[in-house]
């Protein structure tokens, strides 16, 4: 049976696209490269010449480290990035969106770095945002940087339409910081977006630094204001009223509880919304908490502090300010510890003073002094000098002389005796 020839006809039709397909198109033409406001890069680029017309064209795009790869068949691609580094976009032409599709040869553009030496760049830049409010960053001086050198931050944001200069430059040592107005407005998804920063100085000697800022993960509350505490059923309750700009479902807090008595502190986390708008259509929310196992008789010191937590933010470890501490309780007697603390000395030294004397005497009892010859000789016979000791040395000799005339008379008398 012979097949119709409209059939054949279309047969050799969709060999011949299907080999369109399979073959690599040309590559991109055009690329370029540009830089709009602090740190947004955008690639662009004209479809490839000679291309085939039955091929529906897409291209593929990734950076040079091929991450985030992607095929789109728009002739666009931008991203935010910090400029600190080189940064190279390869793009290629391909007939679909599939992964397997063999695509055009690569053609790879580059942005360069910023000129300069890299140890003159600042260092440890960051910024915090306050309280939805406004933004501080932080930086120190570069390795090869003058001490008297003039820095300037600029920043961009959607919401601000151009680029701003920071104007509020503090130096605080080594530290330097500036401040800048960032209050989130009623745009839901303001805080979804980044704040662009670059810092460079006034001369242009050193390498100017990018950072790029998310602001859910740099957020940081003021914070929160203690109205009230009170004993109820052996608990401390405990009532606070949050930061201005915070709903109470995105944040956490912790409660230190300091005993006077003890000297010691407990701290409870509250991860739970216990928070209600303390007037009609006011946004200043009054949260409370309950601290177990307290009694009236001590006295107690309170302070809070806040978090935004995993429900809103990226960041759950920059915790506020501790809030203003609050005290209840029976208050220690101040009097009698400032009487203990200067009675406690003079007992002590009293006690020292008679303890050494126990110990001499003790020592005298046990140890007596031995008495001194020379002393005892002198108490005989006093004070001696040398003419008295010559009077006894003659005496001394006179007396043996009359001594030994006696014995010699003696002798006599006696032989006279004894002879007839």
């Amino acid at each position: 049976m012979e097949r119709p020839t409209w059939l054949c006809g279309l047969w050799a039709l969709l060999l011949c696209a299907g080999a369109a397909l399979s073959e690599s198109q040309p590559p991109v033409t055009n690329l370029s490269v540009s830089i709009e406001n602090l740190c947004t890069v955008i690639w662009t680029w004209n479809p490839p010449e000679g291309a085939s017309p039955n091929c529906s064209l897409s291209y593929l795009s990734y950076f040079h480290d091929k991450k985030e790869r992607r095929i789109a068949p728009e002739t666009r691609r931008s991203i935010e990035v910090p400029l600190n580094e080189k940064i190279c976009l390869q793009v290629a032409s391909q007939c679909s969106t599939n992964e397997s599709e063999n695509p055009s040869t690569l053609v790879e553009k580059c942005i360069s770095p910023p000129e300069g030496d890299p140890e003159s760049a600042v260092t440890e830049l960051q910024c915090v945002w306050h309280n939805l409010s406004y933004m501080t960053c932080s930086w120190l001086p570069g390795k090869n940087t003058s001490p008297d050198t003039n820095y300037t931050l600029y920043y961009w944001h959607r919401s601000l339409g151009k680029i701003l200069q920071c104007e509020n430059i503090h130096r605080r040592g080594q530290h330097i910081d500036c401040s800048f107005d960032l209050t989130k407005g009623n745009d839901s998804s303001f805080d979804q977006n980044s704040v662009q920063i670059m810092v460079k100085d006034n001369a242009g000697k050193i390498r100017p630094s990018f950072i790029i800022v998310p602001l859910p993960s740099h957020v940081k509350p003021d914070p929160p204001h203690i109205t009230s505490l009170f004993f109820k059923d052996s608990n401390l309750h405990v009532q606070w009223e949050n930061p201005q700009n915070f709903v109470s479902p995105c944040l956490s807090y912790e409660v230190e509880v300091n005993n006077s008595q003890t000297e010691t502190h407990d701290t409870f986390y509250d991860e739970e919304n216990k928070c209600e708008n303390s007037e009609f259509g006011s946004k200043v929310t009054s949260c409370f908490m309950m601290v177990p196992g307290v009694t009236p008789d001590t006295f107690y010191t309170v302070r809070i502090r806040v978090k935004t937590n995993k429900f809103c933010y990226d960041d759950v470890k920059l915790w506020s300010n501790w809030s203003k501490p609050m005290s209840i309780g029976k208050k220690p007697n101040s009097t009698f510890y400032i009487s203990m603390l200067l009675i406690i000395p003079v007992i002590v030294a009293g006690a020292i003073i008679v303890l050494l004397l126990y110990l001499k005497r003790l020592k005298i009892i046990i140890f007596p002094p031995i008495p001194d010859p020379g002393k005892i000789f002198k108490e005989m016979f006093g004070d001696q000098n040398d003419d008295t000791l010559q009077h006894w040395k003659k005496y001394d000799i006179c007396e043996k002389q009359s001594k030994e005339e006696t014995d010699s008379v003696v002798l006599i008398e006696n032989l006279k005796k004894v002879t007839p």
